[in-house]
């Protein structure tokens, strides 16, 4: 080797041992400075399972914190092929497949995903569900097996998955407030859709990885639970509201012609002091535990189902979709309609709010107003009330009245507080769906004589069950609007108040002074007395005896008014003093013999008495009135029916013994006496005095008595 390549190599050796030095002092450098950082970097690449831990979605209470809707913890049963089969073996006593094979055959049925064939079919796979949702009890006795120091070692590729179901222990109850939930936690109408942010949590996960000691080691971040809402539903009035509800169809399905006992029925109840909702309910209603089977929830048959499903198939269309979205539509909030009379509180109570009226006027009702064009348009009583009252106006409900009071109130007047109680608005209420109707208002600039008259008494325009609760709740508290709602509190997973949601004052509508008068009007609307001209209070079918109660009947003629149908409704309140409940019933077409029949506000009266009958004394609400006269009757019976008299038990008669063949008993005495035999009986002639024992037959006794014989 010569000197020059001697050289070389002298230099190439010293470079390389430079660059091993500068690398070493580089590491160390890097080591002292970054050297956590690099450490984690290094660790999280190392990763070997990853496990997601969902968190729970939090419940729904009602307002004395009864469990509306819950999540219930279940396993999800899962095959890692891929592992097992790296277990298998031709040593029988070194292979895992058969064993774990037999324990899931020994513990669990399979109908769908057989655990043999998917490993044939994805030998590859890391994750496939062969059962889901299983119950802590279902799994118990595998998950024993796997623990066990001698069995568990044979079972490979086998674990469980925990997840979540939404549960609903009432099914149906408050189906329309509360809503469900579908895959992944999305909440889908009611609570469940509005609140899903508030209700869902965040999921957590478990790291499985080596760490510097080359050890398994885990990671693990918790998850965090959803909050629970509680909300204004009273379990106990709901379940009042849907029990009257429930009897109404029962009474009225086919009672006067073949069909339902409504088109559609509504109720709603709520506290007008701050827009809480107590109860919401339709004659409509689904299990939320199953929300997509129309048949189960009895709103189609299976034929009609058949029907849409074939016919979707045949154009793509969403036939049966659109009707599972009827069956979950919430009618109180979502369906306009023609109020009627109930309309009516909301005109007057404008109208002295304005000074248009001071509670003195009289009004002559010949039974209709006349119009250009030579339009007549008719008061409920054709024949007219005669000169009646303000308050009398409401007390029988006299449409012609009503268009002279929204006359004199003008389009300015009459159109600035059909605004003011929020008619043709939203009122915001916490729930999805709500329709304001606002195509269907009238303003001051886009109406005419006819359409402020038939306004006045609520016909014209569309409005919803919680728009007119609302503004009826404002005239009759004292003149303030709340905002409805139907959740009080947000909870977080241990309990403790996070948000406390309460009322919202909108706006006043009117004074406290004529809301006072409003009330009185309302009440005698319920209780007045007939007045000379014959006019009845039109809401006297409503009252609960002994009760202070005010409220209004509703009539509304649908479209086309030529058909002669007719929404009825009645809302009402109590106690008439100091409002604590507010009750509004709607009947859209009941079943009745008649149009004439069906205009008849006695449907919704009906389904308003009961509620409020039972509802009033679980609010606290107590008979503060003598009885009328007119319901002394009505009361007694319900209190005799209520209290039966005791059956009073005969004493045990004693059995008597026969009385031996021949013998017979002297009616006189009692005792038992022997017969002749007929060898020993005489057939010789007695001896009878002249006069006597005419009739008498020898040898029998004669034991018919008479019934006054002592």
């Amino acid at each position: 080797m010569t000197n020059k390549m001697k050289r070389k190599l002298a230099f190439l050796f010293t470079a390389i041992v430079l660059v091993l030095i500068g690398v070493n002092v580089r590491l160390a450098y890097i080591n002292k400075t970054n050297g956590e950082k690099y450490t984690k970097k290094v660790l999280a690449q190392q990763d070997t399972a990853s496990t997601l831990l969902p968190y729970k979605r939090g419940d729904i209470l009602d307002r004395n914190g009864t469990v509306l809707a819950t999540s219930e913890k279940v396993f999800n049963l899962i095959l890692d092929p891929k592992v097992l089969l790296e277990n298998k073996s031709d040593d029988e006593k070194k292979d895992c497949v058969e064993p774990t094979l037999e324990a899931l055959y020994t513990y669990f049925e399979f109908d769908k995903t057989d655990p043999r064939e998917v490993l044939a079919e994805k030998a590859s796979s890391s994750y496939v569900p062969l059962i889901k949702e299983l119950t802590k009890d279902q799994i118990a006795g595998f998950r024993e097996l796997m623990e066990d120091e001698e069995t568990g070692g044979k079972i490979k590729g086998v674990w469980f998955e925990e997840t979540y179901i939404r549960k609903y222990p009432y099914d149906s109850l408050a189906c329309n407030v509360i809503g469900y939930t579908v895959s992944g936690n999305q909440g889908q109408t009611g609570i469940e859709q509005e609140y899903s942010s508030v209700l869902n949590g965040t999921n957590g996960r478990s790291y499985n990885y080596l760490n510097e000691d080359l050890d398994q080691a885990k990671s693990v971040k918790a998850a965090t639970d959803g909050n629970s809402v509680v909300s204004t539903i009273d379990l106990t009035l709901q379940q009042i509201v849907e029990k009257y509800i429930d009897k109404f169809v029962e009474d009225y399905t086919d009672k006067y012609v073949e069909g339902p006992a409504a088109k559609r029925i509504g109720v709603l109840m709520m506290n007008p002091q701050n827009g809480e909702i107590y109860a919401m309910a339709s004659d409509v209603d689904y299990n939320l535990n199953d929300p997509y089977d129309l048949v189960a929830n009895g709103y189609c048959t299976q034929e009609e189902v058949d029907a849409m499903k074939a016919l979707d198939e045949d154009d793509d269309g969403t036939r049966e979709l659109d009707t599972l979205n009827q069956m979950w539509r919430n009618f109180c909030i979502s369906d306009g309609f023609e109020p009627g009379s109930t309309m009516k509180p909301m005109t007057v109570a404008g109208a002295l709010e304005s000074g248009v009226l001071d509670g003195s006027e009289t009004f002559l009702c010949n039974g209709y107003q006349s119009f250009p064009g030579d339009i007549e348009i008719a008061c409920n009583k054709k024949l007219g009330h005669g000169i009646i009252t303000l308050e009398g106006s409401l007390m029988f409900s006299c449409n012609d009245a009503l268009m002279q009071i929204a006359a004199m109130e003008g389009y300015e007047t009459y159109y600035k507080y059909q605004s003011i109680f929020n008619f043709g608005l939203k009122t915001n209420i916490d729930l999805p769906g709500e329709t304001n109707n606002a195509s269907t208002v009238y303003t001051a600039t886009t109406t005419g004589p006819t359409e402020l008259a038939t306004n006045s008494f609520g016909q014209g325009f569309n409005t919803t069950m919680i728009q007119l609760a609302s503004a009826f709740s404002s005239v009759i508290n004292g003149g303030y609007y709340y905002k409805p709602h139907v959740v009080r509190q947000v909870l977080d997973p241990n309990g403790g108040t996070v948000q406390n949601i309460n009322g919202t004052l909108v706006k006043q509508t009117i004074s406290a002074k004529t809301s006072a008068s409003m009330r009185q009007y309302l009440y005698n609307t319920m209780y007045g007395p007939m007045d000379g001209n014959g006019n009845n209070a039109t809401g006297r079918k409503a009252r609960v005896a002994g009760y202070a109660m005010g409220g209004k009947t509703g009539t509304g003629e649908k479209i086309p008014r030529s058909d002669r149908k007719y929404l009825v409704s009645f809302i009402g309140f109590a106690p008439v003093d100091n409002p604590q409940v507010v009750c509004y019933v709607v009947v859209d077409e009941p079943n009745a013999g008649s149009s004439k029949e069906q205009a008849n506000s006695s449907y919704a009266q009906e389904i308003f008495k009961n509620i409020m009958k039972e509802a009033m004394p679980y609010l606290n609400i107590y008979p503060t009135e003598a009885i009328p006269e007119d319901m002394r009757e009505e009361v007694e019976a319900e209190e005799a029916a209520q209290n039966p008299p005791e059956d009073l038990e005969d004493p045990e008669e004693e059995e008597e013994e026969p009385i031996p063949e021949g013998n017979l008993v002297d009616p006189q005495t009692g005792e038992t006496v022997e017969m002749p035999k007929a060898d020993e009986v005489s057939t010789e002639e007695p001896d009878v005095p002249d006069g006597v024992g005419d009739g008498l037959l020898t040898g029998v006794i004669d034991t018919s008595l008479d019934d006054n014989a002592p």
